[in-house]
């Protein structure tokens, strides 16, 4: 485990992270999420990917990418996949665990992609091997339905221009959202810094609110949300953002 989340900075902790990862034993096993980070809409930047991956090929450290928003956090799934393919181009061996439940709205197939680059053919066959062997003790032969349907998007050029509009808009309405709640709380005198709703990415938010004004949410305004404060920003919507504004700047007070 290595630090990520500043409640501070409400961001990334990129100094404890990188002298975490820096004091892991050589050749650990590392998680990364690709982008938008679940739960707390705090992803590194460029720069600090760059760092990431430079720190990693010293230590010798084998990368796990969990992708789950590709698309959801810029609206551009090529700029969302900015740390994978950085992590490749760098030399690395990747893990990519790749879900497509969220951005093409299958949820119900759970349908994904795991990926593995391996340094050469003798090791592509071993791990080729193995992965046979866990898929098969897990689920033998998984419903086929959800994956036809990904694949005849992507590699048909005009279904795959259609998604990414799709994503695209899905994503600039999340990014709307977070705006329009940072303005209301601004607007309605708040003395709180507000500009990490806007800061971070993706589908949540990690608000700061805490657990005793989250409480003070469901029971004074009917609404909810996990005792940490995180925000889904995919369930709000233009009608009920001065309505949520209204009740944050009331508990925050």
């Amino acid at each position: 485990m290595y630090k990520y989340y500043s409640s501070k900075l409400r961001g990334v902790d990129f100094d404890g992270m990188t002298s975490d990862i820096t004091a892991a034993p050589e050749g650990s096993v590392i998680l990364f999420h690709a982008s938008a980070h679940n739960p707390t809409g705090a992803d590194p930047s460029k720069d600090q990917w760059n760092e990431l991956s430079d720190l990693c090929m010293k230590k010798n450290h084998l990368v796990l990418f969990d992708m789950a928003y590709q698309g959801f956090a810029s609206g551009n799934p090529d700029l969302d996949a900015y740390s994978v393919r950085k992590f490749a181009e760098d030399g690395h061996d990747v893990m990519l665990a790749q879900s497509f439940a969220k951005n093409f709205g299958l949820y119900g197939q759970r349908v994904g992609a795991a990926s593995i680059v391996t340094a050469n053919p003798k090791e592509t066959s071993a791990v080729k091997s193995q992965a046979k062997i866990i898929a098969r003790a897990m689920y033998s032969n998984p419903p086929i339905h959800g994956a036809r349907i990904v694949k005849n998007i992507l590699t048909d050029p005009k279904l795959k221009t259609q998604w990414k509009k799709e994503v695209q808009e899905m994503a600039h309405r999340i990014i709307l959202m977070r705006r329009m709640l940072r303005e209301r709380l601004e607007k309605l005198g708040s003395s709180h810094p507000w500009d990490h709703i806007t800061g971070q990415i993706g589908m949540f938010c990690y608000s700061g609110l805490s657990a005793e004004q989250v409480e003070r949410l469901k029971k004074e305004f009917h609404i909810y949300m996990t005792s940490n404060g995180r925000i889904s920003m995919a369930g709000l919507s233009s009608k009920t953002v001065d309505y949520l504004a209204e009740a944050i700047h009331t508990v925050t007070k």
